[in-house]
Formats: structure tokens, C-alpha cells, sequence
């Protein structure tokens, strides 16, 4: 697959404007037969990096994935709080009512990774009459009542997660030298590699002196960590009714019980276990998408196996 455009020139690419939420939504149209799938990605990526994924649900979805604000290429509104958890889940809810009002539905499932789980639950519980199902992959989710920001270990990882982000580094000269640097990265050594071109050819912009430069920048990414540590996803999304799956990376960072409480915090919520690490969809996409379908369309489940 290319390193230069390794989302296919069959998927649309579209913006859609939110004057009401001052930003500009980028959208890939992947497709597909049957009713919406809206797909968000996790912070610091976009909705290209779900294409692996998002190809496997096209033979039962229409699939759309959308680029939260300052990633991708979707707006980058500043100011203080631009990036407070809130504001994504707010801009989810406004593609989820914009989308279903042109394809004369609701939405039928919505398939959030990470922190893109956490944007599709805090969307879900805004408008819970768009969404018919949810799948979260292996959410970012703090302890119950805001527990987290008592925790010293997770605020430690937390802290060190913003100092990463902070200085991650943003331009290169071209893409084979962006490959060369991040091929060996522990972050990436359980990629498909299908995946890692995605994230070459799609997480990069091109500038005009020929240089490429990360799409979200160093410090969006960091900011919307640093959204973490005030972020209260227990609250609003109290008794959520919407039918909830919740994928548990097995190798990745979160705790099960965390995953446990919100499931029961939720009205119609359970979780099931993957063998795979927080990047999921990126790792094992093929495993994501049998989970999902094996959810979303019972009668797909004789055509997957979910691990």
C-alpha cells in the first residue's frame, strides 16, 4: 500500500461546517450498504487510521468517520478550553443530527476508539435518540465520581502522557524519513502494517518547502490530556440506555474493574475482552470489526470470530 495516499481514492472526502460549534468537521465516506456507522478515532490520530476497520463493516453499514477537532483535517479552533472533553463529544453530537438528517435516520452504531469512545459516550448521552448501538474500544474512562484525580499512579501516567505528547516531534523531511524514525518505536511494533502506512500517508501533511508535519499537533494532543484531569464522563452519562459494548484491550493500560463500574453505571452495557493492546483497531483490526459486527448484526456473527 502507498505511503502517500493509502486511504483509496474510493472513499469521499468531505467538510462539513458546524457554524454553531465554530469548527469545520473533515469526513471520509467509506460506503457501504445499510444503515449509519459513525466511526471516531483516538487523540492524536484521525479517521483514516479506522480504515482497516471501517472496510470490514462496509457490507453492513454505511460507514463515516469523522476527524475531531484539531486532528486530521478538521479545524483547529483555539482559545482557552477549545479542547475540553465536552466540546468533542458536543461535535459528535452535531455530525451524529447533521448525518442522520441527510440519510433520513438515526445513527446505528457508533464505534468510538479511546478517547474517541469517550467523545462517542459523552455524544450518546447529549442525543440518545440518535444512537441505536455504541462500541467502545477500549475507552479512556476515570475512575467512578472523579476518582481518578486522587490516584497517583494514573495521574503519574496521565502526567506523563501530556509530557510526551508535549514533545513529540512534529516535522520531518519526507515520509521516509518520518518512517525511519518511527519504525522501530515500541508504539508501533504491533501494528498491521497495512496500518503504519495509514498513519504515514494520512496522520501528515504536506507543506509547500516539500516537508511533511503531523496533522494534530503537538500541543492539541497534549491539551486534550491535559482535559483529563477536570473531565467528568461519570455524571452525564448516568443510566445511558443505548446498548453498549465495551472492548477491553487485554495488553492494554486501563483497569477491567474502571470498565466494570461504567457498565454498570449504564443501563444496557456490558464488556467483552480482546487480546490486543490499547491500539486495537490498528493492531488486530480484523478482531475489532468481528466484535463489532458480532454486536451491531447478530446475523453476522456465523460469518466472524471474535478472539
Amino acid at each position: 500500500m502507498s505511503t502517500t495516499r493509502a486511504v483509496q481514492d474510493d472513499v469521499t472526502r468531505r467538510r462539513l461546517a458546524l457554524p454553531e460549534r465554530g469548527v469545520e468537521i473533515a469526513l471520509l465516506d467509506w460506503g457501504g450498504s445499510g444503515p449509519l456507522a459513525l466511526l471516531h478515532h483516538a487523540n492524536g490520530f484521525c479517521a483514516a487510521t479506522l480504515d482497516l476497520v471501517a472496510r470490514r463493516l462496509c457490507g453492513h453499514f454505511r460507514v463515516i468517520g469523522m476527524d475531531g477537532r484539531g486532528h486530521g483535517d478538521s479545524s483547529r479552533p483555539a482559545g482557552d478550553g477549545a479542547y475540553a472533553w465536552h466540546e468533542f463529544g458536543a461535535d459528535l453530537a452535531a455530525v451524529a443530527r447533521a448525518l442522520a438528517a441527510e440519510h433520513g435516520g438515526r445513527i446505528a452504531l457508533g464505534l468510538g476508539h479511546s478517547f474517541g469512545g469517550t467523545s462517542m459516550l459523552l455524544a450518546a448521552a447529549a442525543e440518545p435518540a440518535l444512537f441505536e448501538r455504541l462500541v467502545l474500544v477500549d475507552p479512556v474512562l476515570h475512575e467512578p465520581r472523579g476518582a481518578a484525580r486522587l490516584d497517583p499512579v494514573r495521574n503519574e501516567r496521565a502526567s506523563r502522557l501530556v509530557e510526551r505528547a508535549s514533545r513529540r516531534r512534529a516535522l520531518f523531511p519526507d515520509r521516509a524519513a518520518a518512517r525511519e524514525t518511527w519504525q522501530d518505536k515500541d508504539m508501533f511494533a504491533s501494528w498491521d502494517p497495512r496500518a503504519f502506512d495509514l498513519y504515514l500517508a494520512e496522520a501528515l501533511a504536506d507543506r509547500p518547502d516539500g516537508q511533511v508535519e503531523l496533522k494534530c499537533a503537538a500541543e492539541t494532543e497534549a491539551a486534550v490530556f491535559v482535559q483529563g484531569f477536570t473531565s467528568d464522563v461519570w455524571t452525564p452519562t448516568q443510566g445511558l440506555s443505548t446498548p453498549t459494548l465495551i472492548l477491553w484491550a487485554r495488553r492494554g493500560d486501563f483497569p477491567r474493574t474502571v470498565f466494570a463500574a461504567y457498565a454498570a453505571h449504564l443501563a444496557d452495557a456490558r464488556i467483552e475482552e480482546i487480546d490486543a493492546g490499547h491500539l486495537a483497531p490498528m493492531e488486530r483490526p480484523e478482531l475489532v470489526a468481528d466484535a463489532v459486527l458480532a454486536f451491531s448484526v447478530p446475523s453476522a456473527s456465523d460469518q466472524t470470530s471474535v478472539g
